[in-house]
């Protein structure tokens, strides 16, 4: 096994063709099949399935690939530190879409400056936090816990050698723009909420239940969208006076003044927290990022 042969595997992989990978990598589309039977045959698995429309990952494969991302992003990094010599250090973070989050970033990075570090935020999916943290790109994954979702997610983070810290908890939050019908009451309840599109975060082919971003995930919606970034939902806010289900921490700076957050009657608990690799220790700079999040705690409506 050579890491010629898991970059090879990692861009197969990525491309979801054979032939597209081999464009890639400037080598034949037989020589790249060759090498792949080759490194198959070793570990005694099978990585791939063909068929005409492309390849299909095997569940041995997702694991070797799993293992496979590690070791040859350990071999970027040392080759860019010790071959290259130019190299900064890194941090990542990886989240649900949080505004608070988001602004706990900004201020990590006014803190500490840019001049030593390459930063990179991603706002994403349920799924691909916890994929991000799972293989190296984010040291740290901001996203929430309840009683409906725990034990699922819980299990899942073991399963992908996680683990959840929880920072604080909140209530449950209707957020809509200062011009909608129910912006001036001191509560909202469900029943009153019917008549407004509920506006809720796509989870792609992860679309259970309890991937989902907003609490309620299992109520009988009568009217709902899916959209895939905060900006949109805040427009959707503004132009069909929808709402969404939030923690109730606002952050004015970033998504302006012109929404507000209102109690949910039936209110339920939300835990949120970080994960990370389980026994990998915290790097300064996700100390820093993890004290502007908690300070958030504090901030609770």
């Amino acid at each position: 096994m050579t890491l010629q042969q898991l970059q090879q595997i990692i861009t197969i992989a990525d491309s979801g063709s054979m032939n597209e990978a081999a464009k890639k990598m400037f080598i034949s589309q037989p020589s790249l099949s060759a090498a792949v039977k080759e490194l198959e045959k070793e570990i005694g698995i099978s990585i791939f399935v063909r068929s005409n429309r492309g390849i299909v990952i095997t569940p041995e494969g997702e694991e070797f690939l799993g293992y496979a991302r590690q070791i040859f992003e350990q071999y970027q990094l040392l080759e860019k530190r010790y071959i290259e010599k130019k190299a900064k250090k890194k941090f990542s973070v990886s989240m649900q879409h949080y505004t608070f989050a988001v602004k706990a970033f900004v201020e990590m990075v006014k803190k500490v400056g840019m001049e030593e570090y390459d930063f990179a935020i991603h706002e994403t999916r349920t799924w691909d936090v916890i994929e991000n943290v799972r293989y190296f790109k984010s040291e740290l994954g901001v996203l929430y816990l309840n009683d409906y979702n725990a034990l699922i997610m819980q299990k899942m983070f073991k399963e992908n050698g996680l683990e959840f810290t929880e920072l604080f908890q909140c209530e449950t939050y209707v957020y809509l723009w200062s011009g909608h019908p129910l912006s001036d009451q001191k509560q909202i309840s469900m029943k009153e909420l019917e008549e407004y599109p509920c506006l809720a975060f796509d989870q792609g082919k992860n679309g259970a239940a309890y991937f989902a971003e907003e609490m309620k995930s299992t109520y009988d919606y009568k009217r709902i969208i899916h959209a895939d970034d905060r900006a949109t939902l805040l427009n959707l806010m503004v132009g069909l006076n929808a709402y969404t289900l939030c923690s109730g921490i606002i952050c004015e700076e970033l998504n302006g003044p012109d929404y507000r957050a209102i109690p949910l009657v039936e209110s339920e608990k939300m835990r949120i927290g970080y994960i990370k690799r389980k026994g990998a220790r915290i790097s300064p700079m996700g100390e820093i990022y993890i004290r502007e999040l908690e300070a958030y705690g504090e901030k609770l409506l």
